[in-house]
């Protein structure tokens, strides 16, 4: 029981966490990230590096408890 109501705590934490985030840096980190990930498609070359930034732009929305694959 006391496993279970731990979990709870961690989601929660990490959900009050995630919305600061988003309110204060997550959203500008994210248009930045999409941004420079368009930028770099434009060439051949840049497409694995604008992929990248697509994943990071991702990952700043909702950093806590998120799993990097």
């Amino acid at each position: 029981s006391s496993a279970a109501s731990d979990v709870y705590k961690r989601q929660a934490m990490s959900l009050i966490a995630n919305i600061f985030w988003l309110l204060l840096t997550g959203i500008p980190m994210a248009i930045a990230d999409v941004v420079w990930g368009c930028i770099l498609c434009i060439t051949i070359i840049g497409i694995p590096f604008g992929k990248q930034f697509f994943k990071l732009a991702k990952l700043s929305l909702m950093p806590f408890g998120a799993t990097v694959a």
